[in-house]
């Protein structure tokens, strides 16, 4: 968003000047045209102070934007119309990035912009997949019906991410659980015995040994863990941004043990989903297969579909580019092939898609089943170990005290 000087006239003759904000100089021309300015001249504002910051201009949480989008589909089934509803669900919302947007939206609407259109110049909270799909709902006077599916479809992928985020992060909190621990007692618990060993001469094993030198190192050079722990994370944040090591770092997450089949499940269920909600609204396949793309939010996928799209643009099949592909499972690529041999193609990605959102929801629960008890061996192993290295010296000490 920028904003832009302008002089005109209004309907009366007048000359008139005011500052709009608008996503750019065309936009600004048009809200202008349609309060009735006739623009002579425009300009934009430079300087920091008209630029919007990226503070305040993040998207909203997904929860928020999925409670939206089933009011906003509620309100409309009860015929209730865009306006009015976006003007009720302003009022209603308590989330304040999304009642600016609306705010900026009811402004758009009464000057007779489609909500698509409207809704298009805040890509920051509403999807692209979102805009288009209400694009052709417009299109094909489906707004509603159109509506009530995505409104469907992002209640799915919501109960979807929660329950991969749920089996992902138990065993990330009982691991650093266990870390924390471990570094707390052989950095600042441990070394207290160290004078206390040293003083009775007692016979030190190597275990203890090692570990009270463990705990020294980390007592003078915590610092130095941390600096390394921030290179890591900011080396992995340079190398996730760059395309060509993308691609081979989201390989590597569809492959890790244990997590990466339900990652991959969950992956296939969003691009399934999603390639036949735009298909059955009727969005050529091309422009499909690049919205599901950028939406998908993996390189691999994402490279795959754009092999797909030109597989289509060749007059070849959709399903070629996936056949035998290592992260499609054949069970995809065959419903694909019968879906465009029967021309139901919605119909079978639709029937993958709920296949993979029960296997997610099975897979994380046998993932959590089964990592619990590993997870809080290994906890007791490391936590074993710490507390024998101190008790080994010490029986050893009362042996010779007897």
């Amino acid at each position: 968003m920028g904003y832009y000087t302008y002089s005109g006239r209004n309907r009366r003759g007048e000359l008139v000047t005011g500052v709009q904000r608008a996503p750019s100089k065309t936009d600004a021309t048009h809200k202008l045209r349609s309060k009735g300015i006739a623009v002579r001249e425009i300009k934009e504002k430079s300087g920091i102070l008209y630029k919007d910051l990226d503070i305040g201009r993040r998207s909203i949480p997904y929860k928020d934007l999925v409670i939206y989008i089933r009011q906003f589909s509620t309100l409309i089934k009860a015929g209730i119309t865009i306006l009015d509803a976006t003007s009720i669900l302003k009022q209603q919302t308590s989330q304040k990035r999304l009642k600016s947007v609306l705010v900026e939206i009811e402004e758009d609407l009464k000057a007779g912009h489609p909500f698509s259109v409207a809704a298009e110049q805040h890509p920051h909270v509403f999807p692209l997949l979102f805009t288009n799909m209400l694009k052709a709902g417009e299109a094909g006077g489906q707004f509603d019906d159109i509506l009530d599916n995505m409104a469907n479809y992002f209640e799915k992928q919501h109960e979807t991410r929660q329950k991969v985020k749920s089996a992902m992060l138990y065993p990330m909190v009982l691991a650093f659980v266990a870390i924390a621990v471990s570094l707390f007692m052989i950095g600042f618990i441990l070394p207290r015995f160290a004078s206390m060993f040293t003083q009775l001469g007692a016979d030190v094993p190597f275990i203890t040994l090692w570990m009270l030198n463990l705990g020294e190192f980390i007592q003078k050079y915590w610092w130095i863990l941390l600096v390394i722990c921030g290179i890591l994370f900011l080396l992995f944040k340079v190398i996730s941004g760059r395309d060509p090591y993308r691609y081979y770092l989201h390989s590597v997450y569809l492959n890790v043990p244990v997590f990466g089949p339900i990652l991959t499940k969950a992956i296939l269920a969003r691009t399934t989903r999603t390639l036949s909600s735009l298909y059955s609204a009727s969005v050529p396949m091309t422009t499909s297969l690049s919205i599901v793309g950028k939406v998908v939010g993996n390189a691999v996928i994402e490279d795959l579909l754009v092999k797909a799209s030109n597989s289509i643009q060749q007059g070849d099949s959709l399903a070629k580019p996936m056949i035998g592909h290592w992260a499609i499972p054949p069970f995809v690529s065959q419903m694909m092939v019968l879906g465009e041999k029967s021309g139901t193609l919605d119909f079978m990605l639709s029937k993958v898609a709920d296949f993979y959102e029960r296997e997610v929801d099975q897979s994380a629960e046998r993932m959590k089943s089964l990592l619990e008890p590993i997870l809080i061996l290994i906890i007791a192993v490391v936590v074993g170990g710490v507390v024998v290295s101190i008790m080994i010296p010490m029986f050893s000490i009362f042996t010779e005290i007897q």
